[in-house]
């Protein structure tokens, strides 16, 4: 996992709420063997649709979902996770998650930020008058700033989490920083005779 201090970009406003990890990734995609290549498969159903914002032009390369309300709902989808990054998101703004959806983001690198149903709107807002508004999402000073829309506002992060993300640690990571205190332990296990 790459480690992620500051985020800066555009955004796209995907203005959907109680969106399901099965609308993120449908279930078809799963049967895949790799890890690669979700990002086909990202919103798939609504890409059919030639006014849904991912079809639209205007927000080619942004880097920064801005979702509604219930982002991540239903089946505990790691590969939804996975799609939304291989398409080129970073990060994913809503007023709120699933805890599994946004537990999945922490261990992934994909930087989950709630922030109130109001500054998601004022955001949609800005980048639909402005698809190249920036946008800062800062995992050190957990703000996200929108200077075009005069938004400079606090996002709550766990403090292990935010360290995971400023030092780039998934699982086993984590478990490797503890490398000198399972080797002692392992030194001064007991060992036992087998018959």
């Amino acid at each position: 996992m790459k480690s992620v201090q500051v985020i800066t970009g555009t955004g796209v406003p995907l203005k959907r709420s109680d969106v399901d990890t099965d609308q993120i990734i449908p279930a078809v995609w799963l049967k895949q063997v790799e890890r690669t290549g979700f990002e086909k498969g990202l919103f798939s159903a609504w890409r059919d649709e030639q006014d849904f914002v991912l079809n639209d032009e205007r927000y080619a390369g942004a880097n920064i979902l801005v979702a509604g309300p219930a982002f991540g709902v239903g089946s505990s989808r790691e590969h939804a996770v996975w799609a939304i990054q291989q398409y080129g998101f970073d990060a994913v703004i809503a007023p709120s998650f699933s805890d599994i959806f946004k537990n999945n983001c922490t261990k992934n690198g994909l930087v989950p930020v709630v922030l109130d149903e109001s500054i998601v709107e004022s955001i949609w807002a800005a980048i639909e008058a402005d698809p190249q508004t920036s946008i800062v999402v800062d995992v050190e000073q957990l703000k996200v700033e929108v200077p075009a829309a005069d938004i400079d506002a606090a996002f709550p992060m766990q403090s292990d989490v935010q360290h995971r993300f400023l030092n780039g640690l998934d699982d086993i990571g984590i478990t490797m920083g503890k490398a000198d205190a399972i080797d002692t332990y392992e030194s001064n296990r007991p060992t036992y005779l087998t018959h």
